[in-house]
């Protein structure tokens, strides 16, 4: 995930402390985002966990995700993303929630927005979420062709103006495709017009249904378009001393985007901003953060569905994650990691770290280049002769 507000808001007060360098990979407790259930009240065609209306078999009941709670705790995991499925349908919810929150954990919920109404605010206000993230992939027309479900954008939308006449923190959040490419300007306005801190534009994943959608992904020019709209607006946000939070998530090339962008608009901070980035180091996917589903399977981040790194029924999350980790861990923890095609070539390859994984999985080699790089020969280097060292590369089935 890349951070832009935060990097640039450094860049335009020195006294903002930056977020610390990632550290040795798998050292330090990652995020965890959690799909406490699968079932679903909408069916989102780039849905990676394939979630449906219907009960799943096999999900971790109360006193079992009480109990994983108090092992996250254990390994010194603080932050906790709370999704699904919807996380809404799980009917103790708001038990889960206040026992993560008494642990002292930040909680985020994750969810599609369509459940919170008037009949149950108060008991999200009462849950003291740090975070509400509500999806909102276009305009009407477009979110619920996306969702399949007619009025989930209104109802979404109720839902964002519910929790901000709270007081609670709220989160837009967009998967970039082109069929909703044409409506980001609308959708920042949005932003403005409901009184919304954060966006979060994640880029398409092919994993889960998002593999079947894959030939509604953006066009490169399209992402990069949408990444300067982003960039001119948290700029201007942060000279304005808004307070907004401009994210992107599952393409770490746009931190090189960012950096290009900065070498023309603001090259005075450009050396700082590659040093921050650098730092950061890209993606982080079975470091940084991981993921656990529905039935206790860990897995490197909520893509790898396929893999599990072990089940937090028979081992500590402790034990999975920092101990004995499983071997495509370890690969994942590599930096930069071990990847070839234009990724292994690639200048830049210690700030993106190989991108996102699982799309390359998609095309037939996991360790090959990622397909979603929206950066040309030329701004990773390509273009120019020099000397490129051998990677090797890791078969992983």
């Amino acid at each position: 995930m890349l951070r832009i507000s935060h990097y640039l808001r450094a860049l335009a007060d020195p006294k903002v402390r930056v977020l610390g360098a990632r550290g040795t990979p798998g050292t330090r407790p990652p995020v965890v985002i959690w799909n406490l259930l699968r079932r679903c009240n909408l069916t989102c065609k780039h849905c990676y966990a394939t979630s449906a209306d219907s009960e799943f078999r096999d999900e971790l009941d109360t006193a079992e995700a009480l109990r994983v709670i108090d092992d996250l705790h254990d390994a010194g995991v603080r932050v906790l993303i709370l999704s699904g499925g919807e996380p809404l349908l799980r009917g103790d919810i708001f038990q889960l929630s206040d026992y993560a929150r008494d642990k002292g954990f930040f909680v985020a919920l994750s969810t599609n927005g369509t459940l919170i109404t008037e009949a149950n605010i108060e008991q999200i206000v009462a849950a003291r979420y740090d975070y509400v993230g509500i999806s909102i992939d276009g305009l009407q027309a477009v979110h619920d062709e996306w969702r399949q479900l007619k009025g989930s954008f209104a109802a979404s939308m109720h839902a964002i103006d519910l929790c901000r006449q709270h007081g609670i923190r709220v989160g837009l959040r967009t998967t970039l495709t082109q069929h909703n490419y044409p409506q980001m300007p609308a959708l920042l306005a949005l932003m403005r017009e409901h009184d919304v801190q954060k966006f979060y534009l994640s880029h398409l994943n092919y994993s889960g249904r998002g593999k079947r959608s894959r030939k509604a992904d953006a066009h490169r020019l399209m992402t990069r378009d949408v990444l300067e709209q982003l960039f001119e607006q948290a700029w201007n946000d942060v000279q304005q001393g808004r307070d907004t939070d401009f994210v992107t998530g599952n393409n770490d090339a746009d931190a090189i985007a960012l950096l290009h962008w900065a070498r023309r608009r603001i090259p005075e901070h450009a050396p700082r901003l590659e040093q921050m980035l650098r730092a950061w180091g890209g993606n982080a996917s079975g470091s940084g953060i991981a993921n656990i589903d529905n039935t206790g399977d860990v897995h490197p981040d909520t893509y790898w569905w396929q893999h599990s790194v072990g089940n937090i029924r028979q081992r500590s999350f402790r034990d999975i994650w920092l101990e004995r980790p499983d071997p495509l861990l370890l690969q994942l923890r590599q930096h930069p990691r071990a990847v070839g095609g234009r990724c292994g070539q690639c200048q830049w390859l210690p700030i993106c770290n190989g991108n996102t994984r699982t799309r390359a999985w998609a095309s037939g080699d996991l360790w090959g280049e990622d397909p979603g790089c929206h950066l040309s020969d030329s701004e990773i280097g390509l273009d120019q002769p020099r000397s490129i060292p051998c990677v090797m590369v890791n078969d992983h089935a």
